[in-house]
C-alpha cells in the first residue's frame, strides 16, 4: 500500500522532516527552496530564509536548531528569530548542510556536503552542549543520519558510494570505533538518502529514484517497502498519535518535463499511518 499525501506543497528538495513532540507537528525544508514548512494542529505555516537550510532538532516547545549551510541557529517559532549558535562551513561558499539528526544524549549530528556534490567535500559534525566537532570526512553526499533506540551505535551513508555505515558511541554519544559497512546497496543501483531508527530497532531508508521507503533488520537484511507516488524519495520520519505514522519528503530536483508529468505528486510530502511505532525526537540539549 502506497503513502498518501500528508502535504501538497511541492518542494524542489524536500528534506529533513522532524516531529516536534511537544507541539505535534511536522517542520521540514525545501533546501534549494530556502524554506522551512510546517503542518500540525494550527495548519501548514511555511519560513522563508535568505540561505539553505536542511535539518533541525527541538530545543523546547518554542524553539528548534536549525542547521544552515554558514551554521546552527537558535530559532524561534513565534516570530522566526534566529541566534547563531555557531559557524558550520561559514568560511567555504561551495559547502552547504545536508542531512542532520539530534541523538540520544542530546546532541546534533549534521553532515555537509559540496554545493554541486564535489566529490569527498562533504563531512560529517557533531554539535554537542556547545562544541563543534568533525566526526568523518571525505564524504561526497551525507546522508542517513540516524541513532539505535539505546544510543549505542548512529548510522551514516554516502549516497554516491551506496553504503550505509554503523559506528559504535560511548556513553556521550561520541563515536567510539571505526564505521563498519552496514548495508552496500550499490549492487542493486538503490541510492540510500536519509533515514531513521524505529523503536524495535528497524532502519528505514528512503532511496532516492527508487519511488519507496526500506525497512532493514539489525542483520542487514530487507524486512519491507513502502511505495511513495514520487521517483525521489528523500528522508523518512516517525510522528503521529503512538509515533505510527511514517512520514517522508521527496524532490522534485533532477526531474525532466516528462518525468515530472508522469509523476504528479513529486516533490509533496507523504504518510503512510500504522506501519511502525518509531522513537521519539530527541531533544537537543543547550549548554
Amino acid at each position: 500500500m502506497s503513502a498518501q499525501v500528508f502535504d501538497p506543497r511541492p518542494c524542489d528538495l524536500g528534506e529533513g522532516p522532524l516531529w516536534h513532540p511537544l507541539r505535534a507537528t511536522l517542520y521540514w525544508f525545501d533546501i534549494t527552496g530556502k524554506r522551512m514548512l510546517a503542518r500540525g494542529p494550527d495548519g501548514a505555516r511555511e519560513w522563508p530564509f535568505d540561505e539553505m537550510h536542511s535539518a533541525a532538532g527541538w530545543i523546547d516547545a518554542e524553539h528548534l536548531l536549525l542547521a544552515s549551510e554558514t551554521g546552527l541557529w537558535h530559532f524561534a517559532l513565534a516570530d522566526g528569530r534566529r541566534r547563531k549558535l555557531c559557524d558550520l562551513a561559514a568560511d567555504n561558499p561551495r559547502l552547504r548542510s545536508n542531512d542532520g539528526r539530534a541523538d540520544p544524549q542530546g546532541g546534533f549530528w549534521i553532515g555537509t556536503m559540496g554545493k554541486a556534490a564535489e566529490p569527498g567535500a562533504g563531512a560529517i559534525w557533531r554539535w554537542y552542549r556547545g562544541e563543534l566537532r568533525r566526526l568523518f570526512s571525505g564524504i561526497t553526499i551525507t546522508n542517513a543520519i540516524c541513532f539505535a533506540p539505546d544510543g549505542r551505535f548512529a548510522h551514516f551513508a554516502d549516497t554516491a558510494e551506496a553504503r550505509v555505515m554503523k559506528v559504535a558511541l560511548d556513553a556521550e554519544g561520541w563515536p567510539s570505533a571505526e564505521p563498519q559497512l552496514f548495508l552496500d546497496l550499490a549492487p542493486e543501483g538503490l541510492n540510500p538518502d536519509g533515514a531513521v531508527v524505529d523503536a524495535a530497532g528497524l532502519l528505514w531508508i528512503a532511496q532516492w529514484g527508487a519511488g519507496r521507503i526500506a525497512a532493514y533488520g539489525p542483520d542487514g537484511a530487507l524486512v519491507r517497502t513502502v511505495p511513495v507516488a514520487a521517483p525521489h524519495a528523500s528522508c523518512p520520519a516517525f510522528g503521529g498519535d503512538g509515533l505510527d505514522s511514517l512520514f517522508c519528503t521527496t524532490a522534485l530536483q533532477g526531474m525532466t518535463a516528462d518525468a515530472r508529468a508522469s509523476w504528479p505528486l513529486a516533490g509533496q510530502t507523504f504518510v503512510q499511518h500504522g506501519v511502525a511505532r518509531g522513537q521519539a525526537e530527541h531533544r537537543v540539549i543547550l549548554p
